[in-house]
């Protein structure tokens, strides 16, 4: 008998009920994670670049892996923050906790103006280019990691803990 030309199907898979989302402070925690992960890799790229002039297939690939986290995962991450952990903590009355939250938005500014500064850089080294300046890389990115990692630690011990209480 001829093979049929019809294709096969596949069995239905059986209903169930959606698993419930990861809990918003756990799925922040987490980029802050990752964020510092890939922070790390910044500084490791500086190094292979600084051992290898032109950068090689390595430092190319980690290039496009930094540039595609913080053009993406970092960017919705501030863009969460700002939707649904900001907004009820600047309602809050406390005003030194509104002073905090003002000072995270304008890092958010910072930041990406930092990025904005970095990834041009990036995206030459991840096609092979090489008119990337090794100190201006570097120099630029000493303050945008100094610049996270403060940013991340006010929002870890003041903000995030008082956000999770305020959604109690």
């Amino acid at each position: 008998m001829p093979p049929s030309n019809s294709p096969k199907s596949r069995p239905s898979r059986p209903s169930r009920p959606p698993a419930p989302s990861m809990p918003l402070f756990d799925a922040l925690d987490q980029t802050h994670r990752q964020v510092l992960s890939t922070l790390d890799q910044l500084a490791q790229l500086a190094e292979q670049l600084d051992a290898n002039r032109g950068g090689d297939d390595s430092a190319r690939g980690l290039a496009r892996e930094i540039c595609q986290f913080f053009d993406g995962t970092a960017r919705e991450h501030h863009r969460a923050e700002e939707e649904l952990v900001f907004p009820n903590l600047l309602d809050s009355g406390n005003a030194e906790l509104v002073q905090h939250v003002q000072r995270l938005q304008q890092d958010h500014g910072w930041l990406e103006e930092d990025w904005l500064e970095l990834s041009p850089q990036l995206q030459a080294i991840s096609q092979g280019q090489h008119w990337v300046d090794p100190d201006m890389l570097r120099s630029g990115i000493a303050v945008f990691t100094a610049l996270y990692r403060e940013h991340i630690a006010l929002e870890e011990t003041i903000v995030y803990p008082a956000g999770r209480s305020s959604q109690r």
